[in-house]
């Protein structure tokens, strides 16, 4: 039994999910073909073709801070999800986290967590603060209201799987652009601002903020929040095999325009890592590192 159901009926009704599924796609398919080669669209597309021009202060390629900051950024999210899911489905921890001048005793599992939060976040400062110096703002900020419209011919594109034509070294196209903004501004200060409020540094005694902004919203945003990360990840790294997968991957983790398998190569070295130190993340591992920032128990 898996909750109130045996592994048997969870089995049935992930096939009739998955089948419901296959439906709905076939039939989003087929609408955005159709409205695809309705010649009013066509025109529409022909004067929106999916991007627009950027500013001419934003150079080609991706730097090597913005690769680095890109593959850190893959790497502490793996490990945050994971953590995460732990602390969320722990009944018992296997072990304790306490901070050596006293204070209130953890699971080691939301010390890995948390500790791998504020690298994130610092993470995520160092690229943001790279992103304005250096005019790489704008290949992900919205600089024209012409993104709206194009972002529609993105979308219709992708539904009817007449893939854009396109070159992410040079410029993103308008839907990749406004979701790449969503990520960055809008769900990563909200999964900040809900894991704050759900940790221990955020202030107990501060009653009037803790009315305005109280716990069980900040879980209500935290958890959905993670799971548009997932869906993103998922649908980014299929985007990415999808359209091109040795071209994407030489710009992203070769820093390259050219074709080849460099990329490939690179990025290959890098879920290696990432999925070796997912497996790594255990007590006995875990125990020693955690010690030196505090005292670790069995309870």
């Amino acid at each position: 039994m898996i909750g109130e159901k045996s592994l048997g009926q969870w089995g049935k009704l992930a096939g009739i999910g998955l089948v419901i599924a296959a439906v709905a796609v076939a039939v989003v398919i087929f609408v955005a073909r159709w409205i695809y080669d309705l010649s009013g669209v066509q025109n529409f597309m022909a004067t929106y073709p999916g991007e627009y021009h950027l500013p001419d202060f934003v150079e080609d390629g991706f730097p090597a801070w913005a690769r680095w900051t890109h593959f850190l950024n893959f790497f502490f999210m793996a490990m945050i999800i994971q953590s995460g899911l732990r602390v969320r489905q722990q009944q018992k921890p296997p072990a304790v986290w306490q901070p050596k001048k006293g204070g209130k005793k953890i699971s080691i599992h939301l010390w890995l967590h948390t500790s791998l939060d504020l690298l994130w976040i610092l993470n995520g400062v160092i690229f943001i603060v790279l992103l304005f110096i250096s005019g790489h703002w704008a290949r992900i900020v919205p600089t024209s209201w012409e993104v709206f419209p194009n972002m529609l011919t993105n979308m219709l594109q992708y539904a009817s799987l007449q893939w854009p034509e396109e070159n992410g070294w040079v410029n993103y196209n308008s839907l990749q652009q406004i979701m790449y903004f969503v990520i960055v501004f809008i769900a990563a200060p909200l999964a900040i601002i809900s894991g704050l409020r759900m940790s221990e540094w955020w202030p107990k005694n501060a009653t009037k903020l803790n009315k305005i902004y109280p716990a069980p919203v900040a879980r209500k945003i935290h958890f959905p929040t993670m799971l548009f990360f997932v869906m993103f990840i998922v649908v980014h790294v299929f985007l990415v095999f999808a359209t091109g997968m040795t071209k994407n991957l030489n710009h992203m983790f070769a820093g390259t325009p050219a074709e080849g398998w460099g990329g490939f190569f690179w990025m290959l070295g890098a879920v290696i890592v990432t999925v070796g130190v997912l497996f790594a993340t255990r007590p006995l591992v875990l125990a020693p590192i955690a010690s030196r920032f505090g005292q670790v128990s069995a309870r």
